[in-house]
């Protein structure tokens, strides 16, 4: 049995078309990720592309997420969720990073990273789905490694692994480096 939430009802129909297509099941719920309900529901919870990680204005936003992940895990549950990887922008440009990698018509036109926040403001052009180029600002929050562990131990979690996550390819042998602009964690809800 499978739930998906997005804040998005142009996604949700999408991803309800495309379940119908692949002829699998899923309940869509229309929800803000800061605000869910859900309560020692599921075995596993995954937020990939962020999954509103990290892309809310504040910190307090972004722990509100990974909050609700957690309340939403039975005892011995499963969080897997991608974030962005606050050792990257130390080493790279991540605006030259954008425009080399992305797909669907998205153009980075301005970044500025702040180091004493770990946050990216950013204004991104966007072809949509009609072919009209939309311009969104972003402020985005990337983390690290040390962070993440804390916030999760925080919430009660434990085994906490953090791996490197090159864009598409998730894998339990994939160290994170530097050069990993996102990365991959996984962390196990106590069974007491």
């Amino acid at each position: 049995t499978v739930t998906g939430a997005d804040l998005s009802e142009s996604m949700l129909n999408k991803a309800s078309a495309n379940a119908e297509k692949a002829g699998v099941r899923v309940r869509f719920l229309q929800a803000d990720a800061r605000k869910l309900t859900f309560s020692r529901e599921f075995d596993f919870v995954q937020m990939i592309c962020e999954g509103g990680f990290s892309l809310m204005e504040t910190d307090e936003m972004n722990f509100d997420i990974l909050k609700g992940a957690v309340n939403a895990l039975k005892p011995g549950g499963r969080l897997l969720f991608t974030t962005l990887n606050g050792l990257f922008p130390l080493f790279h440009s991540v605006k030259d990073f954008i425009n080399e990698n992305s797909a669907g018509g998205t153009v980075s036109r301005s970044n500025t990273f702040d180091l004493m926040t770990m946050r990216d403001h950013s204004v991104y052009e966007v072809v949509d789905d009609s072919g009209q180029t939309l311009s969104l600002e972003c402020n985005e929050r990337y983390y690290l490694p040390s962070e993440i562990t804390w916030l999760l131990k925080s919430l009660g979690m434990v085994s906490v692994t953090i791996l490197g996550c090159p864009l598409g390819e998730w894998k339990r042998d994939i160290h994170l480096t530097t050069h990993d602009y996102e990365m991959l964690v996984i962390a196990d809800k106590p069974v007491i």
